[in-house]
């Protein structure tokens, strides 16, 4: 289950604003791997990726690169991390909140890929298992354009 506070949390659009622009900006290589927020709050991050053929990791079936999946999972996974944390610390500025990226790292990943990452386009879902004052975890998704599981992952991320 998402840790959240129990009070249902609405970030305010400039957080939001801040938000993606650090995940689809100011973090190069996810705008290098196409990454597109689709939605952010405090139980969920889901983004999207559109198959490109510099992302194909085998020619002879045109399927994603296992780093790629790698990559977009981890970014995920810390997103809603930050997003968990973000919704605990709601009486500081949505500056404040965005602020606190500085200190985020990945410590561990570990990503199983179930089924060849085939298609036109990939949804990615994650969500905070549990944040704490200096870790947080999450459990991540990377689907197929019709909804199948294609890969899952686990992180850990130094919050401060």
């Amino acid at each position: 289950m998402p840790q959240h506070p129990t009070s249902p949390v609405v970030f305010e659009p400039e957080y939001l604003e801040g938000f993606r622009q650090i995940y689809e900006e100011k973090i190069v290589f996810n705008h290098t791997l196409g990454l597109k927020l689709v939605s952010v709050t405090p139980d969920e991050v889901v983004a999207r990726i559109d198959m490109r053929p510099e992302l194909v990791g085998h020619y002879a079936y045109n399927r994603i690169h296992g780093g790629v999946i790698s990559a977009v999972l981890d970014a995920i996974g810390s997103a809603a991390v930050m997003a968990c944390l973000a919704a605990k610390h709601m009486k500081e500025s949505p500056e404040e909140r965005l602020e606190r990226f500085a200190k985020l790292g990945t410590i561990d990943l570990r990503v199983d890929y179930l089924r060849p990452g085939i298609g036109e386009h990939f949804t990615i879902h994650a969500h905070a298992l549990r944040v704490g004052t200096r870790v947080g975890t999450s459990r991540m998704e990377f689907r197929g354009p019709d909804g199948t599981l294609m890969s899952t992952g686990t992180g850990a991320y130094i919050v401060s």
